[in-house]
């Protein structure tokens, strides 16, 4: 690769980097390269994943977005191949099920009289005397729903993704993602669905923890991502799997990176060129630069949760017809089950099969994390059992998927370290982009990671940081959505909802 000069190099396949390869070689003479450390999928986290004849994905993806240009991109990139699905998932806690968006006669009769009372009198509390400038989760979330049904629905199920307390989770990651929803909000939207008003609201101005339909390709979001793959390369482009990225080389006087890259068999190579577009790890790319940034130190104290899936395929459909269903039960380990004939039933083999994927969130190295699969995969089936949602003599297999990184978590010095890439990268790295969730440290949507992909792309061809990438915010109110983008620039106001589980 020595005499080989790209235009611009991506690092990783996922949403924001597929989407980046995709627009410059469809609408510029650029050459590109991607290069993706999987040998077998494309995606990222929202790839989708097979095991004989049954379908899953690696968390559950919803395709809707309040961009108009990332839905129209949806459709141009896989024309013919979405469904439009309506969204069920519940709670599932002290053995009931709650509806998820809140429906408020269900909740008052599922908590009873006396706890509903309890409930709306902390709800009050909290909104009479509110916690100033809060800085933790559980401060945020109290002053927005009061601190008792905090700790009905919330408490349990944030520390079981986060492995932290709620007290040390930054009040940032509530705000960007359930930001605009309050206990009012919900019971209103309760109401109104209890009584049938399906009201008049824009598209958006729907707070998106409460969207009711939403859109899904036929066989997994991997499809999308494998159609992107197959115009990239119709486009002119490469797609390089099963290839790391090691060291990433600024050479100040030729203006070139140099990417060196361990393949799956072992071989190094060196790739050169003019820009890198980053969707890797964030910890992992900056401490593999040189010269080495100052910044280094700070970015190796950067967390992330890893997350397990564990596929358990079925001989019958499931007993409960929700997408997926949230957890808060502090006797079993999974967090959240997914039910992937309910999102397609082009994901299992006939109308007498179901596939449930048990989501466990964990830390690389854990006792979780270590667990033989067969251990896994007998834990899930019981946990299944525990819950009254599947039979062991239902299940006729089962997978295990370890995805690491799967989460960028936001403690109280996430932000000031980020502010230091920011400034020392824009000065002395300029050709060096960071993109989508694990590249920029935000937990970004698969549709915030694209809009970060496309603002970049177009920096890079006007030649200039026209746009500010760092603004796009989880279910942000882009300003494409009317203009095509040209309100996104440096200062726009980018913040929205965004989905709290």
């Amino acid at each position: 690769m020595a005499d080989e000069v790209f235009d611009v190099l991506i690092l990783g396949a996922g949403p924001a980097g597929l989407t980046a390869a995709y627009l410059l070689t469809r609408d510029s003479p650029s050459k590109v390269v991607v290069l993706e450390k999987s040998p077998d999928y494309v995606g990222g986290i929202s790839r989708t994943e097979r095991c004989g004849d049954y379908l899953f994905d690696i968390g559950g993806h919803r395709f809707f977005s309040k961009s108009r240009e990332v839905e129209d991109l949806w459709r141009e990139i896989l024309p013919n191949d979405f469904l439009e699905r309506p969204r069920s998932s519940r709670i599932f806690y002290k053995g009931k099920f709650y509806s998820y968006p809140l429906r408020s006669f269900e909740a008052l009769r599922n908590l009873g009289l006396i706890e509903s009372t309890l409930c709306v009198a902390s709800y009050f509390r909290a909104r009479l005397f509110p916690v100033r400038d809060p800085h933790s989760f559980h401060q945020w979330v109290a002053n927005q729903f009061g601190e008792r049904l905090f700790r009905i629905f919330f408490k349990t199920y944030t520390e079981k993704v986060w492995g932290m307390s709620c007290d040390a989770l930054s009040a940032d990651w509530a705000a960007q993602r359930i930001k605009g929803l309050s206990l009012a909000t919900a019971v209103w939207s309760g109401v109104r669905k209890s009584l049938g008003w399906s009201g008049g609201s824009s598209r958006g101005g729907v707070v998106k923890t409460l969207i009711e339909r939403f859109r899904y390709p036929r066989k997994g979001p991997g499809m999308m991502w494998e159609a992107a793959r197959t115009k990239i390369v119709a486009q002119g482009g490469r797609v390089e799997m099963g290839t790391a990225g090691e060291a990433y080389l600024w050479h100040a006087d030729r203006a070139l990176w140099e990417v060196r890259t361990r393949r799956a068999d072992g071989s190094q190579e060196s790739w050169f060129a003019r820009h890198v577009i980053s969707s890797a790890p964030l910890r992992e790319v900056v401490s593999a630069v040189q010269p080495t940034p100052r910044c280094a130190g700070q970015v190796a104290g950067l967390g992330y949760r890893d997350f397990i899936t564990v596929a358990i395929m079925l001989n019958a459909r499931p007993g409960f017809t929700d997408n997926w269903i949230y957890i808060h039960e502090k006797a079993v380990k999974v967090g959240r089950i997914q039910n992937f004939s309910s999102w397609s039933e082009e994901m299992v083999p006939g109308q007498n099969s179901g596939c449930l994927g048990l989501e466990y969130f964990c830390f690389e190295g854990d006792s979780l994390w270590t667990m033989p699969d067969e251990q896994m995969i007998a834990m899930a089936i019981g946990e299944l059992e525990t819950l009254g949602l599947a039979r062991a003599g239902q299940v006729v297999g089962g997978r295990v998927v370890r995805q690491p990184k799967a989460y960028p978590v936001y403690d109280d010095t996430y932000k000031s370290v980020i502010a230091a890439v920011r400034e020392e990268f824009a000065a002395n790295y300029p050709a060096l982009h960071f993109v989508g969730r694990n590249g920029m440290h935000k937990y970004n949507n698969q549709d915030h990671a694209m809009m970060t992909a496309m603002l970049t792309v177009r920096n890079i061809l006007a030649g200039t940081p026209k746009y500010d990438v760092w603004a796009v915010n989880e279910d942000a109110e882009y300003h494409e959505e009317a203009r095509a983008g040209e309100e996104a620039k440096a200062g726009g106001n980018t913040q929205g909802n965004r989905n709290a589980a």
